[in-house]
């Protein structure tokens, strides 16, 4: 089985030619400016792309998903497309847990202080999770930032100690893309998009037993 991993594509998904897979896979930051036209045009597009099975969460800049009530987003979400909001799947034996919440910065969707108001949603994630899709990093994994700091939630870091999933998709930071091994999780930053929000990067197939 094989995943296909995006993040980040910021309204520029038309710009990417995905290859077929298994299951695809997108951390967040589908829109621009967050607005609901914005979503429905992702979807569009993410529900013609050639994946058995079609995954993704929000992220800071999807205003909307954080607005919209749970039966709006239902509505909109076309068959064969999961959306995951501190919620998980489980295909062909694989559980798949998804959350879009990140350390408060500003005023962006889906943020939450550090400390025990993000931990609340790290404790939902269950311990056979296989595969964590997270907007953010985890703190000190392809965090750093242009600047040099790392910005990732520590209490992230904390829960992928305890939980060792095989494997860890993020984005948020899009200049520390990459792909590292902490301790026994394979950590992905797929961010798909440069820091003037081009389209610079191809998505990456991770093959998975």
């Amino acid at each position: 089985m094989n995943i296909i991993a995006i993040s980040d594509t910021h309204g520029k998904h038309r710009d990417l030619e995905l290859p077929s897979g298994d299951i695809l896979i997108h951390a967040g930051d589908v829109t621009q400016k967050g607005t609901k036209e914005e979503v429905i045009d992702f979807l569009d597009w993410f529900k013609e792309q050639p994946c058995t099975h079609k995954i993704f969460i929000a992220g800071n800049h999807d205003f909307y998903l954080e607005k919209a009530s749970k039966e709006e987003i239902a509505d909109l979400i076309p068959k064969g497309i999961t959306y995951l909001n501190d919620s998980g799947i489980k295909i062909d034996g694989l559980s798949i847990w998804g959350s879009p919440i990140t350390p408060r910065f500003y005023n962006w969707a889906f943020n939450r202080y550090r400390g025990a108001k993000i931990e609340k949603h790290w404790d939902l994630i269950p311990e056979a999770t296989d595969v964590l899709v997270v907007h953010g990093p985890p703190h000190g994994i392809l965090d750093k930032t242009h600047f040099g700091a790392k910005v990732g939630c520590e209490r992230l870091t904390d829960a992928i100690k305890f939980i060792r999933p095989k494997i860890a998709i993020f984005g948020h930071i899009h200049e520390d893309r990459g792909v590292l091994k902490w301790r026994e999780t394979t950590c992905i930053n797929a961010a798909i998009v440069d820091l003037q929000y081009k389209v610079v990067h191809q998505p990456y197939i991770i093959e998975v037993r």
